[in-house]
């Protein structure tokens, strides 16, 4: 069968529109959309078509022909071809309103909803934020080198990065030398990603650790490479052979992760694996927030669902009569309960459940509480929200990474009779596209 080979003749083309992706959406004749990478609402570009998916038509940014007011220089040299961040040639004070939009469109498509108040936007720190994340490595023979970064937008490739302007300094100008580390190692073509993530430096290391993922044995030299270059620029260094079970210190022999919050005198212990705020000054004002919404009061009891290490849980039981925190990833429980052991915690209880299954027999189901704290995963939190006793909470907080499950989880509470009173945008990760939100509903 032959296929019709695409047109990749540049065209003209108005831009009226920003998609949730953050590209520019256009109407071609026959009420075609258009989805144009690098274009911008109130732009007109010439463009060049990338190909067809799901009868949207996609293309790319040759060149702006007339910009928008609010368009800016990308800092980053490989925007347009790493799909780490899809925002940056738009000022950071749109960015966080497009996000808006996004929150707001979902929210009257799905619910037939808009906020009686809309909240001003949570922002932090635009650059330099990412604390935690994952680079692709793929040696490339034809290249005769070793590329380390993040996908590029075509997800088959791997973006060759020198300095990442979004992740932490400590890491984010050390991507070379960390292609050039894996390109020396014998295992070089073992080797497919690197996690990384940060808490507080020690007196061992600077507070960042990297998890070496590879596929075969290490030999003694790649290990001695390894550990020279975690010495010489002060990471932690963790090889995981298998799965997430295998993860083990490599230098320093038995290094403390942690992180601290002042504002609460916490200290969090994590490991390398484990799943924190990627944004580190923004999760600080987003937990101030949610209390805040919440309306916690010192005889409050408080179910924190999803609660991961105890983001939330422990910084609540520093203002509240008790919080009971519940979570499916049964290790993060753990921990979270030594975390609140650490930190002199006595009215903190941890229980782990699956609250994507049958809840029935939960000993927390059984209690009663005044307030519900939700941080669900992209995909909500429609189940548990069904056969959870909700009469007996005054207010519910729904800290949200996913519009479209906010907005769905949003009818149902309506429909159960709760009404959204309060919204808004939270830019967890400036210069994607990413949409962070938190909501909070009321007995209607």
């Amino acid at each position: 069968m032959l296929v019709a080979r695409l047109d990749k003749t540049p065209f003209e083309v108005d831009i009226h529109a920003l998609s949730p992706d953050g590209r520019g959406v256009a109407r071609l004749a026959g009420d075609v959309t258009m989805l144009v990478a690098g274009a911008l609402p109130g732009e007109r570009v010439l463009a060049t078509r990338t190909g067809r998916r799901r009868g949207v038509h996609e293309a790319r940014t040759v060149e702006v022909l007339q910009a928008a007011a609010d368009r800016v220089t990308p800092r980053c040299g490989h925007f347009g071809t790493c799909g780490g961040c899809a925002l940056q040639h738009l000022d950071g004070s749109s960015q966080i309103l497009a996000k808006q939009a996004v929150l707001l469109d979902h929210l009257r498509d799905a619910a037939g909803i808009v906020p009686p108040r809309l909240l001003e936007p949570l922002v932090d720190a635009a650059w330099g934020y990412r604390r935690k994340g994952r680079l692709s490595v793929r040696r490339v023979e034809k290249k005769g080198k070793t590329l380390v970064g993040f996908r590029e937008t075509d997800p088959r490739f791997v973006a060759e990065i020198h300095h990442c302007h979004t992740v932490i300094p400590e890491v984010g100008t050390k991507v070379a030398a960390l292609a050039e580390l894996v390109d020396s190692l014998h295992a070089r073509s073992d080797i497919p990603q690197i996690e990384f993530i940060a808490g507080d430096a020690t007196a061992q290391f600077n507070g960042v650790a990297l998890v070496i993922r590879h596929m075969a044995p290490l030999s003694t030299d790649d290990q001695a490479s390894l550990v020279a270059f975690g010495q010489q620029h002060g990471f932690a260094i963790f090889l995981q052979p298998g799965g997430v079970d295998s993860v083990h210190p490599l230098w320093p022999p038995d290094p403390a992760l942690s992180f601290r919050m002042p504002q609460w005198n916490l200290e969090f212990a994590f490991r390398p694996l484990d799943f924190i705020q990627v944004n580190a000054g923004l999760n600080e004002r987003m937990i101030q927030l949610a209390m805040d919404l919440l309306d916690v009061q010192p005889g409050d009891r408080v179910l924190d669902l999803f609660c991961g290490l105890g983001n939330f849980t422990l910084p609540l039981a520093r203002r509240v009569r008790e919080v009971v925190g519940v979570e499916g990833d049964a290790g993060l429980v753990e921990r979270a309960r030594d975390n609140a052991q650490r930190n002199g915690i006595d009215n903190a209880r941890f229980h782990a459940a699956d609250l994507s299954l049958d809840l029935s027999g939960q000993p927390w189901m059984e209690q009663r509480f005044d307030k519900l704290l939700l941080d669900p995963p992209r995909s909500g939190a429609a189940f548990v929200l069904e056969h959870l006793p909700l009469d007996q909470f005054q207010r519910i907080v729904y800290v949200s990474c996913h519009p479209a499950s906010l907005a769905r989880d949003t009818a149902l509470l309506a429909a159960r009779g709760w009404k959204l009173q309060v919204a808004g945008v939270m830019d967890m990760f400036p210069q994607t596209a990413h949409v962070e939100s938190i909501a909070m509903f009321e007995k209607a």
